[in-house]
């Protein structure tokens, strides 16, 4: 972003959160993370245990479930950012990004690894 600032170039940052797209689709994901997971030497499988595989896919389907599914609030931000005559810096889609990821961008590192 400031590489480009003396271009003339003003760059926009658009974070969104957990949204529900093509790249989220549980299906493509679990077939993807199996696949790599069944490339992996039996000795890093056993490095990680017999259940993570197990939780993984608990933990990312909980995850998926509470993805948003108004993708406008991206797009709006998109739109803001290209048509804005001073566009922000950063955009911020979605509760979990305003709530939870810029409070903790925040932080220091020790802390949000507690998180």
């Amino acid at each position: 972003r400031l590489e480009m600032q003396n271009f003339g170039v003003k760059v926009s940052m658009i974070e969104p959160g957990y949204f529900k797209t093509a790249i989220s689709n549980i299906e493509n994901l679990e077939n993807n993370f199996l696949s790599l997971w069944e490339k992996l030497p039996e000795e890093t499988k056993a490095s990680y245990g017999e259940n993570y595989l197990k939780e993984f896919l608990v933990a990312l389907r909980k995850m998926l479930k509470k993805c948003n599914t108004n993708l406008t609030l991206v797009t709006d931000c998109m739109e803001h950012a290209l048509t804005s005559r001073f566009p922000r810096t950063r955009y911020s889609a979605g509760w979990d990004a305003k709530l939870l990821y810029i409070p903790l961008s925040y932080l220091p590192s020790a802390l949000t690894d507690v998180v």
